[in-house]
């Protein structure tokens, strides 16, 4: 058969992800989003010194701003993991859509900070959150063999909008004042909406294509020609009304799916991630001010950022694409640890760094593992818990990482008024970086790979998941053709008396087969032939 075409009455092409076409709109729309959700926080710290100014506030009061959007962006995951399995992904990205844009647009009338608190942390931080999620999971419904690369594209997000959005909110502030600058960064919020339209429901359109296409197929089979066009339609539906009664009823899809905990791989992961997020941020946090301490200029000390944003930008589509290689891509996690340890080892070797030339050569390398680091982390969770489970997981796993976010940079900020030294606070900071990287390769190894080698292959069972998407596509398209030849009868000649023999041919047939007990084995052709019901389905349980 050639190109699936529904208006031939032919089946349609096989359900997978096209890695490509669509799919390349749905990526640019990940990429923006991400690139809002993890630089806006940042780049809203420009507003804060004429926000001490009008409101009479010390820089910690203004600092809360940037930190309820990301307690908001990490700590709501399970709520929006329940939205988004309940209504799906498009609409919650376009009511996240118009939160972020809301609270923005609300900052800019308000009088106090605790409204600053409420519109432009919760309301903002709430729809960012809301357009994060649900854009990961559909760059892995549309990605499959090109999903690492598809994944280091869109984190590349993250360092582009950082290294735009500061300059640009830096202008507005000058020629608008903090109030238009909020608004203007309310309109630009919008565009999150677009992002949202563009996310199309790969399966849900697929699905009613060959359901139409396979009506429409078994209407045009099975109707005789010259035949009255009442009895070919009634005949369909009837076909349709018995395959409806034979299939299983399916379970209803759980909001918040827990039984991912049974899942040793997720188990190893949150807990490595954990202890990763303790001390991944603290580096960058600290050292403008560490810069300053040791001498350097002020403008020379913000430019250390710079360099790493323009570094992590080219960091995270290269590790992407090795990632995406045949070779490396079952070994994903190892990569991971790697990434990670070579993170914390810079932080480590940092430590003592003295002058501007060892501080640029640490922003370098900082800025290489921490590109790997952002484009693996989520490359790695999709494979250990597959595209059906990644939207609970995701968001129990933010979640997690919220409670480290919380206590890994202010407890670092405590030590450093407590210490008044940097040295001690990289040096710890990169430690718990490296013993997230050890956990998770060594767990690795002996809990999950020996574990395998142990165990027996399990046997292939239709209804079990594990699967990768573009398998399970084949064996849907598989079973869509096993329903079409099963209602295939070559039989279209006019002549009544044919028809009226065949049809008595099978009634004989029946009702042998109902005397017998049913269709003995070992005879599948001859069965057949003699009127078995050989239309059998598998139904496949939800992953």
């Amino acid at each position: 058969m050639g190109r699936a075409d529904p208006e031939e009455g032919q089946l349609p092409a096989p359900v997978k992800p096209p890695d490509g076409g669509w799919g390349w709109v749905v990526l640019l729309g990940c990429f923006v989003i991400t690139g809002f959700s993890y630089a806006f926080p940042k780049a809203v710290s420009v507003y804060f010194k004429e926000l001490m100014k009008d409101f009479h506030v010390g820089y910690s009061d203004t600092a809360w701003i940037s930190s309820i959007m990301l307690a908001m962006l990490y700590g709501t995951g399970p709520v929006c993991s329940i939205m988004v399995n309940q209504f799906g992904c498009r609409p919650v990205m376009l009511i996240g859509g118009l939160l972020a844009s809301s609270g923005m647009i609300l900052a800019s009338f308000t009088t106090n900070i605790i409204e600053l608190y409420l519109t432009a942390g919760v309301l903002t931080g709430l729809g960012m959150a809301l357009n994060f999620q649900p854009s990961l999971i559909m760059l892995g419904t549309y990605f499959d063999k090109r999903r690492p690369l598809a994944n280091g594209l869109a984190a590349a997000g993250s360092p582009v909008f950082l290294s735009s959005l500061s300059p640009l909110g830096q202008v507005l502030l000058e020629k608008f004042g903090w109030r238009g600058g909020f608004l203007i960064m309310g309109g630009l919020l919008l565009n999150c909406c677009t992002c949202g339209a563009v996310m199309r429901p790969l399966d849900m359109g697929m699905k009613r294509k060959m359901e139409k296409a396979q009506d429409k197929y078994e209407a045009k089979e099975m109707l005789p020609i010259g035949g009255k066009s009442e009895e070919g339609i009634s005949t369909t539906d009837g076909t349709k009304k018995a395959k409806k009664a034979k299939k299983k009823p399916k379970k209803g899809k759980k909001l918040l799916d827990f039984s991912i905990f049974s899942n040793r791989g997720f188990i190893i992961y949150t807990i490595s991630k954990f202890i990763l997020v303790l001390g991944l941020f603290v580096p960058p946090i600290l050292l403008v001010n560490y810069a300053k301490d040791t001498g350097v200029p002020d403008t020379e000390a913000a430019f250390l950022l710079s360099i790493i944003g323009f570094i992590d930008i080219f960091a995270r589509p290269a590790c992407g694409m090795v990632a995406g290689l045949k070779w490396v891509r079952p070994h994903v996690a190892y990569l991971f640890s790697f990434s990670m340890l070579f993170n914390g080892l810079t932080d480590i070797c940092s430590a003592r760094a003295s002058n501007y030339t060892g501080l640029v050569i640490f922003c370098v390398f900082f800025g290489i593992s921490y590109g790997m680091v952002g484009a693996l982390q989520f490359e790695v969770l999709m494979a250990i818990v597959g595209s059906q489970k990644f939207s609970s997981a995701i968001g129990l796993v933010l979640l997690i990482e919220a409670f480290a976010v919380l206590i890994g940079p202010p407890s670092a900020g405590r030590l450093v008024d407590a210490l008044k030294n940097y040295e001690v606070i990289f040096y710890l900071a990169g430690s718990e970086v490296v013993l997230s990287a050890l956990f998770l390769a060594m767990a690795t190894y002996c809990c999950l790979n020996r574990g395998k080698k142990k165990e027996p292959p399990p046997e292939k069972n239709p209804s079990a998941g594990g699967g990768s998407d573009t398998e399970e596509a084949e064996s849907d398209v598989q079973e869509a053709e096993e329903h079409s030849s099963d209602n295939h009868q070559p039989a279209h000649s006019t002549d009544n008396t044919v028809v009226a023999a065949s049809e008595e041919a099978n009634h004989v047939a029946e009702e042998q087969s109902g005397e017998g007990g049913g269709c003995p084995e070992g005879d599948g052709e001859v069965l057949a032939r003699d009127g078995c019901n050989t239309d059998q389905t598998v139904e496949r349980d939800s992953f």
